[in-house]
């Protein structure tokens, strides 16, 4: 019997699932196999609310191969060493794993390519599992990477999707190999209290909802703070419950400028993923350094990553994140604006914050993301500033998300709630809530001084 070992990273499903099923074109039976890798601990990437999420990922996993007569295995240590071990125990002469773009997927591949080939074990990285287009399949002429969004988009338009596969019917898996038990959420301690279900049929559940009744108005409503109008469905693409291709299929099908907008996010994701895979070094420098010496005010980074600012709309961001471990995108950029260009703090210190708690934290994304807003990455406009009291009169008219998430400013009327400091006397004292730890013109002021521009 041939035997070949599946190495499952962030495409955690069955449905349309590349590795898995050529995996079971060329072998009689498949080790699927998870390894809880220790070098993700000691990078400090193991946050709680990813690791709750994670079992539950593992665990609808488990339960998907059971119904087709197999099992997932689970190994805990150093993954080159038990992908070895697991490869020796099953006799498996081939092994597949998911393309990634990170700098430890990039010496993960490599480490496993050289042990391997020791043992005379061939690997095979496959493409277009956790992007919907590769990264590196679309260039510039004279470049290796896009570095502006737009011309990227129409190539990427140009350069189709793979079709999206079915779940196979049966995976064979040798006795022989053992298991760790599954790792349990109820084990996890320090997750947000309102952190989501994770797993393959959850997100395909969420998948046909949001088709159905939300992708049609994404377009109008995808920057609506109060009215969530958003997917939500990043956390299951960054565990890979659910495949980008799936995503721009079922969307397309659907059709309409709201489908449209939905499939160019996929299109920016993919976007950041071959910016890193050029550009691996983006994860923690400057894409484009601007000279910047960043300020370290410790108090005002703590007010930050408390939601106690003085700005409501940018606390309500911040508190949804600490509660749920997931922040509205529009969010995500009033956040990232205001720390970076009002206080002029570090990108880094922000993406640190954002990966401690995101339970889609996505080193592509979100370090890439943070450099736009920050000014270092690929906006064209890098210099451009977010004034939270006009993104809140745009986003949040009524202040209906500032009182969901900022309980305190709850009884201040309309529009008022993004001004709590306007509030005089004895209305004021009873309001628990800090005044503005910078004046807005103040930190634009220091901030054009900072680049130059004044």
């Amino acid at each position: 019997m041939s035997v070949a070992v599946v190495l499952f990273t962030s495409d955690l499903r069955l449905y349309d699932q590349p590795v898995l099923a050529a995996a079971l074109r060329r072998a009689d039976e498949v080790v699927p196999l998870f390894v809880r890798d220790r070098g993700v601990t000691e990078a400090g990437f193991d946050a709680p609310n990813r690791l709750a999420f994670l079992a539950d990922c593992l665990a609808a996993l488990d339960a998907g191969l059971r119904e087709r007569g197999g099992r997932l295995v689970v190994r805990t240590g150093d993954v080159v060493e038990q992908v070895c071990r697991v490869v020796a125990r099953s006799g498996a002469r081939e092994v597949h794993l998911a393309g990634g773009v990170s700098h430890y997927a990039a010496r993960r591949e490599e480490r496993l390519r050289t042990a391997l080939g020791t043992v005379r074990c061939a690997l095979h990285v496959h493409d277009a599992v956790i992007t919907a287009v590769p990264p590196g399949h679309i260039t510039p002429a004279g470049k290796d990477h896009f570095a502006v969004f737009t011309p990227y988009l129409r190539k990427w338009e140009a350069a189709g999707v793979r079709d999206a596969a079915p779940a196979p019917r049966s995976v064979r898996v040798p006795d022989a190999v053992e298991s760790d038990p599954l790792p349990s959420r109820r084990a996890v301690t320090g997750t947000s209290p309102g952190l989501a279900k994770g797993g393959e049929q959850e997100a395909r559940k969420r998948l046909r909802a949001w088709l159905a009744d939300g992708v049609e108005a994404y377009e109008e409503r995808h920057d609506d703070l109060p009215g969530d109008a958003t997917s939500r469905l990043s956390p299951h693409l960054h565990f890979g419950c659910l495949s980008a291709a799936e995503l721009i299929h079922g969307a397309r099908r659907r059709g309409g400028p709201g489908a449209d907008a939905f499939v160019r996010q996929l299109a920016w994701r993919d976007f950041h993923h071959q910016v890193l895979a050029a550009r691996p070094a983006a994860s923690w420098s400057d894409y484009r350094p601007r000279g910047d010496q960043w300020r370290t005010d410790g108090q005002e980074i703590a007010a930050w990553q408390e939601g106690r600012t003085g700005y409501p709309v940018v606390d309500a961001a911040m508190r949804q994140l600490r509660h749920e471990g997931w922040m509205h995108n529009r969010g995500r950029l009033l956040a990232a604006s205001f720390l970076t260009k009002t206080l002029y703090v570090d990108w880094r210190v922000g993406a640190r914050h954002f990966l401690d708690l995101l339970v889609d934290g996505d080193i592509p994304n979100n370090q890439l993301n943070w450099q736009w807003v920050a000014g270092t990455g690929t906006d064209t406009r890098p210099n451009r500033l977010l004034n939270p009291l006009v993104q809140a009169r745009r986003f949040d008219p009524r202040g209906d998300y500032v009182r969901r998430w900022v309980p305190e400013l709850a009884g201040l009327a309309g529009a008022a709630v993004h001004q709590p400091w306007t509030v005089t006397g004895r209305d004021r004292a009873r309001i628990d809530y800090p005044d503005p730890v910078v004046d807005l013109a103040e930190g634009r002021t220091r901030f054009e001084r900072a680049r130059g521009l004044k």
